[in-house]
């Protein structure tokens, strides 16, 4: 059976076709920088290797070529969308509604739309993603799963907000958390090195949108983006953590309409508001070359990592391992060695050597002194999409 499995990100498209339930890829790929003229596209099969820079401005475009690809007559895979027996879309937010993986249907659909208020870069994207799937594989099973699930366990003291009562009996606001698939992944990968069913671990996905999960015993405990993808760290465009003070002084000392302030917050902040650039390898190219407000990003950056860190190996009560995963985790060894210095205290200790070493598999990065396990561990988000909804279809 063919499993399509299809992750769009706020900036980016990931796809691969499996042949389930042998996990065999018969293509991957990337689209990334979608929205600018230089967007690339990437089409990998055991016989191809597809590189195209062309404008891609949107999704749906982005979808079509890929389409296109699948289909082209001298180096696609298929001869007819019909051979697509599942198509496995990553959705950022179910809310309350979702809690596991699901069957799309107009209801489904629906949801997902309303919910797009609360992760306005994804669910839009997550949603134009299943509408072509459907018009492109008609006869195709379509199956979301939802970022939220995997923290579903976080505790309610830790997902509930210190506001009145009534705005989570009745409207539903609290933390969700998001990137569950990715979390949910590369903490078992991880709980598979070390070996340690019973283990306290700390994920650190960062891509264009970046997140961190404590996940205590396989578990997820807490988790650093909240009631929608814009709180926690700092991002490629938007701000993470900031005092909510600051949107009434947009609002009513400078005038600044709500909608523009969700904007700014959302879509112009983060790196690309401290620097002019949203692409890390950008940002670490100026600050190499002496860029001052990119060197300064990148510790601000660094920074409010760390300081999760510390804070989740408190709730966790101890810690045995840190997890760097997704675009920027997996291969900037600059990114990782800001952020691991200067944390000796908790019995971290990065080796160089190890750390500049490229590869795409798991490994292993810390120094033989370091109480703590640092692992690089390639986050495949849609593996875990093809397995469950493989196990949906089954059922």
């Amino acid at each position: 059976m063919q499993v399509l499995v299809l992750n769009s990100g706020s900036s980016s498209l990931k796809f691969q076709l499996f042949a389930m339930p042998d996990e065999t890829i018969l293509c991957s790929g990337l689209i990334d920088r979608i929205g600018f003229d230089d967007a690339n596209f990437k089409f990998n099969t055991q016989n191809e290797n597809i590189k195209l820079k062309t404008p891609i401005l949107n999704h749906k475009m982005g979808l079509e070529l890929l389409t296109k690809q699948l289909l082209d007559k001298n180096n696609g895979i298929l001869k007819s969308p019909d051979e697509i027996a599942v198509v496995g879309h990553r959705v950022v937010h179910g809310g309350k509604h979702f809690t596991e993986t699901t069957e799309i249907t107009a209801v489904v659909k629906e949801k997902i739309k309303a919910l797009s208020m609360l992760a306005p870069l994804h669910n839009p994207a997550n949603l134009e993603g299943i509408e072509v799937a459907e018009d492109v594989f008609p006869n195709a099973k379509q199956v979301a799963v939802f970022d939220t699930a995997f923290h579903q366990t976080i505790p309610e003291y830790a997902y509930k907000y210190a506001i009145p009562n009534e705005f989570l009996d009745t409207y539903n606001i609290r933390m969700y958390g998001f990137h569950g698939t990715s979390h949910k992944y590369v903490s078992e990968k991880a709980i598979g090195v070390l070996n340690k069913k019973e283990s306290k671990i700390i994920t650190i996905h960062l891509g264009n949108g970046c997140s961190m999960t404590a996940v205590k015993n396989g578990k997820s405990i807490d988790h650093s983006l909240g009631f929608s993808p814009l709180s926690g760290l700092i991002m490629g465009t938007r701000s993470g953590d900031i005092d909510p003070s600051i949107i009434f002084y947009l609002n009513e000392r400078l005038g600044i309409e709500i909608d523009d302030i969700k904007s700014i917050l959302q879509k112009k902040s983060g790196m690309l508001g401290l620097t002019g650039f949203s692409d890390l390898r950008d940002i670490q190219s100026e600050a190499e070359s002496g860029n001052k407000a990119c060197q300064l990003a990148l510790k601000m950056n660094a920074y409010r990592i760390k300081k999760y860190i510390g804070s989740y190996a408190t709730i966790l009560n101890g810690l045995d391992a840190i997890v760097f995963t997704a675009g920027i985790g997996e291969n900037s060894h600059y990114m990782r060695t800001l952020v691991s210095e200067e944390l000796d205290f908790l019995g971290i200790q990065l080796d160089k050597d190890k750390n500049e070493m490229e590869s795409s598999s798991i490994r292993t990065i810390h120094h033989t002194n370091s109480k703590v396990s640092i692992l690089v561990i390639p986050t495949n988000e849609e593996l875990e999409i093809a397995k469950q909804a493989m196990s949906l279809f089954k059922n």
